[in-house]
C-alpha cells in the first residue's frame, strides 16, 4: 500500500446544485455561523454543538481538518451551493481505512438549507467521489437509530442496512443509544 499522503486526487468536485470542498483557513467563520444557526437541530445528536461557537473555536477546529486533509487522515468536506457560494453543511470521509479501502461519511447541515435535498445530493456526490477518485470498496454511513432524518439518507440512496449496534454509543443527555450501520459496497 502506497503512504496516503502521497495520493493525489481532486479537493473539490461539484454535483448538480453545489460545490463541495476541503476546509480552508478561514472558513471558520462560515462554519460558526453555521453551527450556531442550527444549535437546537444538532444539538440531541452532535456533542461540538451543546454550547454556542465562538469563531475561533470553530477556525482551529477547520484548520485541523485542512491539515489532517491534506496529511489524508481524515477527509473532512464543506458543503456551498454552487449558484451563491453560502455554506451549506459540512461532512466528509472519516475512519478511512486505506487498504481496503473504505471510508465513513459523516454529515450535518444548516438547518436553514434543510427538507431540500442538499444532504442527500451532497451525500451521493461524496459517494460517487471516493469510489471514482479513492477507489473505495466500502462506504458506511453510521447515526442514531433515533435520528429519522440522518438514517432517511442512507436509505434514500440505496445503502443496505447492515445491523443495528445495541448500546454502543452515549447520547449528549447521557442516555445509551443504538447505532444504524449502512453500507455500500462496490
Amino acid at each position: 500500500m502506497v503512504n496516503p499522503i502521497l495520493l493525489d486526487f481532486p479537493t473539490e468536485f461539484e454535483t448538480d446544485r453545489l460545490l463541495i470542498r476541503m476546509p480552508l483557513p478561514g472558513d471558520g467563520a462560515v462554519t460558526c455561523e453555521s453551527i450556531n444557526a442550527s444549535l437546537k437541530e444538532l444539538q440531541p445528536w452532535m456533542p461540538f454543538a451543546q454550547k454556542e461557537q465562538s469563531v475561533e473555536e470553530t477556525e482551529i477546529v477547520i484548520r485541523q481538518g485542512y491539515v489532517n486533509f491534506l496529511n489524508r487522515s481524515d477527509l473532512r468536506l464543506l458543503v456551498f451551493k454552487k449558484d451563491t457560494g453560502e455554506f451549506v453543511a459540512s461532512s466528509g470521509l472519516h475512519r478511512i481505512n486505506w487498504d481496503v479501502p473504505k471510508f465513513e461519511i459523516g454529515y450535518w447541515i444548516d438547518t436553514r438549507y434543510s427538507g431540500q435535498g442538499y444532504m442527500t445530493e451532497a451525500v451521493q456526490g461524496i459517494t460517487d467521489f471516493a469510489v471514482r477518485e479513492l477507489k473505495a470498496r466500502r462506504i458506511e454511513i453510521r447515526c442514531d437509530a433515533l435520528n429519522t432524518k440522518s438514517k432517511a439518507i442512507p436509505e434514500k440512496l440505496g445503502f443496505a442496512l447492515d445491523g443495528i449496534l445495541k448500546n454502543d454509543s452515549v447520547s449528549v443527555d447521557g442516555q445509551l443509544r443504538d447505532t444504524c450501520i449502512y453500507s455500500k459496497i462496490f
